[in-house]
């Protein structure tokens, strides 16, 4: 039986299909100095439970997101080469991760091969190579063990229980920061977690809508 996610510990969710999970997981030398787990997760699934639009299917919102992507990594000094496709599916690569229970210098490996050197790890090659170059010779026995699927079932199921709606993600004192460019956020929560609880945050974490559901 898997076990469920400790949702009382610093969590980060990722996607191998999402360039800003990789430009912040390259980033991880500037991290809150705590003990993340990393929990893998297919942000595609997510958008579906929670009704949203991928951006992929916007081709100017499409357009600009990977421009984006690739200006914040020049911005960053981090080396980025899309992969052949995207989004392509991950499913089989974050089976790999479930299944390994991978750290934070495999699954950075993971998201080099993809988005550093370009690597498409959908494909019957792409995910050999990768298999090569992590030395699991069997991962695609990995990926098909009952096993592997259901930890990956219930990290989806946990993240939705937790209010996750997208990758990259921190869950930090109980509270979601969504986004490359939350890392800011995330750090100064971590030294003034009292800030969340300010009266102006609260005020506006509860605003009524003013448009018809």
């Amino acid at each position: 039986m898997t076990q469920p996610i400790d949702a009382a510990s610093p969590l980060w969710f990722y996607d191998f299909v999402s360039p800003f999970s990789y430009l912040l997981l390259e980033q991880h030398d500037k991290w809150p100095s705590m003990p993340f787990s990393l929990v893998p997760v297919s942000v595609y699934a997510l958008y579906r439970r929670w009704g949203q639009r991928p951006a992929n299917e916007v081709p100017q919102k499409r357009m600009f997101v990977y421009r984006h992507a690739l200006f914040r990594a020049e911005q960053l000094g981090i080396p980025f080469k899309m992969p052949p496709v995207h989004p392509f599916d991950s499913t089989k690569v974050l089976l790999l991760a479930a299944a390994i229970e991978a750290d934070v210098p495999t699954v950075c490996t993971i998201f080099r091969f993809i988005w550093r050197d370009g690597r498409d790890p959908s494909t019957p090659d792409g995910f050999a190579d990768l298999c090569q170059l992590l030395n699991l010779p069997h991962g695609e026995r990995l990926i098909e063990h009952p096993d592997t699927k259901a930890r990956l079932q219930r990290n989806f199921d946990d993240a939705i229980a937790l209010g996750v709606f997208g990758v990259p993600t921190f869950r930090l004192h109980r509270q979601l920061f969504w986004g490359e460019d939350a890392l800011p956020m995330v750090l100064y929560c971590a030294r003034s977690p009292g800030w969340l609880e300010s009266p102006e945050v609260k005020r506006i974490s509860s605003l009524p809508s003013g448009l018809p559901s």
